[in-house]
């Protein structure tokens, strides 16, 4: 076959596709979901933008509703993605890490500014405790996660039931913080129900994290010894008395 032959044969029968699955094209193709949770991390900075000129006087109560706005998109996106996540059956092991790291972002970076003096909505200023409680969470967290690597070489990504409910009752704090202004008389305690609800299930979330991390290191250690054991464990003699002439290796026979 000549050079030209050969390049018509490459024209005509082109090299087979690599599947979707495979490594390589995991860490080089973003899903939707995955792109969706990275739109969300960006609004992270508008948002942030918003919250800060929330007591300009000329453009206070826009940015004020601005970030609300911003909030709801950011809401609705974290819905669509885990949906998209399931029903495309895309959940990946990228997507499992940057879902939280999307909502822990927003939710320290609201307390923080929600929580100071020159960046407080008006009438609806923070108590430190709310921030102290939401950063000391992640925090344990994070270093939980360093632990649990250094102690078992593992990563365990697992959203957990209590940090689900959490972060779902500090977002809604953030939201009825900022709209605080715009509630009616009998609805402006609505902020501090959810801010102490907020800090309660923060604590919640910290010790079932704690406690989920113990249990993976005594699993992982109690693994590790069964298979510790089991490859020190010498092997069954064969019983000759079944069968003298059974060579060493083989099966024994009973004699009739």
């Amino acid at each position: 076959m000549n050079h030209a032959d050969t390049e018509a044969f490459l024209r005509i029968v082109p090299p087979p596709a690599r599947p979707y699955n495979t490594l390589a094209a995991r860490m080089t193709t973003l899903s939707w979901p995955n792109r969706i949770t990275l739109s969300r991390i960006i609004l992270v900075a508008p948002f942030v933008v918003c919250v800060l000129n929330v007591q300009d006087p000329q453009w206070g109560t826009a940015a004020r509703r601005a970030a609300l706005g911003i909030l709801v998109i950011m809401g609705i996106s974290d819905v669509l993605d885990g949906f998209l996540a399931r029903r495309l059956r895309q959940e990946t092991p990228l997507g499992k890490f940057l879902d939280p790291l999307a909502d822990q972002l927003l939710v320290i970076c609201s307390v923080v500014l929600l929580a100071r003096q020159s960046t407080s909505v008006p009438g609806g200023i923070l108590p430190s405790i709310v921030v102290v409680a939401a950063i000391g969470k992640d925090l344990l967290v994070v270093v939980g996660f360093c632990i649990v690597y250094l102690i078992t070489l593992r990563t365990c990504i697992s959203p957990r039931r209590p940090g689900k409910l959490c972060t779902c009752a500090q977002l809604a704090m953030v939201f009825a913080v900022l709209l605080r202004p715009d509630l009616p008389s009998f609805l402006r305690r609505l902020p501090d129900v959810c801010w102490w609800t907020a800090t309660a299930l923060a604590v919640v979330a910290a010790v079932d994290y704690f406690r989920f991390g113990q249990r993976f290191v005594a699993s992982v250690a109690q693994t590790g010894r069964e298979a510790t054991a089991n490859a020190h464990e010498p092997e069954a003699p064969i019983n000759r008395q079944t069968n003298p002439n059974a060579p060493t290796g083989a099966r024994p026979k009973t004699i009739p």
